[in-house]
C-alpha cells in the first residue's frame, strides 16, 4: 500500500515542495523516515502514533518507510507531523486519497491530534501556487500569514479529524480572508519622508538604489 502526499519545506527564505511518499509492507513493525530527515522530523513519527491513536484511527503494526522526496536535501521542523498521518492514513485505506493530489498538507502534531503552528506559512503558500496546486492546508493559526497569498486557497484545521473529513468531503475547511489593503493600511507608517530632507542627493540617491533592489545599506553620520 503507497501514498502519496504533497508538502513543503523552507530553503532560507524561499520554499520548494517535498512529496512525503509513504509505503505499508508486511513485515514486523517498524517506522523508518529516509530523505535526509534531522531532529524533529525523527521525532514526528512518536507524535504521529499518538495522534492517530488518540484521534480514534487505527495505526498500523506493519512496515512502514516515509520517504521524503528530494531525498538529497536537509528536512527540518515539525512541519512534517501532518503530512505523515495523512499519508499512513490513506495507505491504510481509512481516508480517500483523491484530494491528495491536488494539496499541499503541512503542520506539527500534538499527541491529542491538534494541529500546531509551524514556521515558513508565506513561502510555502507562495510554492504552492507556483507549483498549481489548488490549496494549502495548515494550522489555522498560520491563515492570516500565509492568507495574504492569492491565486491559491489557504485554509486551516485545527486538528487531524477537521482534516480527514475534509480529505472524504464530509466537510469544508476554513479559508484564509485577508485584506490586502487595510492591512498595509494598518502598518503605514509616514512620520517619516525623504521629502524633508534638505540636499544629501547622493545619500538619497543611494537609499532608492538598495531599497529597489532589496539590498542591505549601513548609513554612518560624521
Amino acid at each position: 500500500m503507497l501514498a502519496r502526499v504533497r508538502s513543503a519545506a523552507v530553503l532560507g527564505i524561499d520554499a520548494y515542495l517535498v512529496d512525503v511518499e509513504t509505503d505499508i509492507a508486511n513485515g514486523l513493525p517498524t517506522f523508518a523516515t529516509v530523505g535526509l530527515p534531522q531532529g524533529a522530523v525523527k521525532e514526528g513519527r512518536e507524535r504521529v502514533y499518538a495522534a492517530l491513536a488518540n484521534t480514534g484511527f487505527t495505526f498500523p503494526l506493519k512496515r512502514i518507510t516515509v520517504n521524503l522526496a528530494p531525498a538529497d536535501i536537509r528536512k527540518e521542523g515539525s512541519a512534517f507531523d501532518l503530512p505523515i498521518a495523512v499519508g499512513i492514513l490513506a495507505a491504510t485505506e481509512q481516508i480517500s486519497p483523491e484530494r491528495l493530489g491536488r494539496v499541499a498538507v503541512l503542520g506539527e502534531l500534538g499527541l491529542e491530534g491538534a494541529i500546531r503552528p509551524v514556521r515558513g506559512a508565506l513561502p510555502v503558500a507562495l510554492a504552492t501556487r507556483a507549483a498549481g496546486l489548488e490549496a494549502l492546508v495548515l494550522p489555522r493559526e498560520n491563515l492570516p500569514e500565509a492568507g495574504v497569498v492569492s491565486g491559491v486557497r489557504v485554509l486551516g484545521a485545527g486538528n487531524l479529524a477537521e482534516l480527514a473529513d475534509f480529505l472524504d468531503g464530509r466537510a469544508e475547511l476554513t479559508e484564509a480572508r485577508v485584506d490586502l489593503a487595510a492591512l498595509f493600511a494598518e502598518r503605514a507608517r509616514d512620520d517619516v519622508d525623504f521629502a524633508e530632507v534638505k540636499g544629501q542627493a547622493h545619500a538619497k540617491r543611494a537609499l532608492e538604489v538598495a531599497a529597489a533592489g532589496g539590498h542591505n545599506i549601513l548609513m554612518v553620520l560624521l
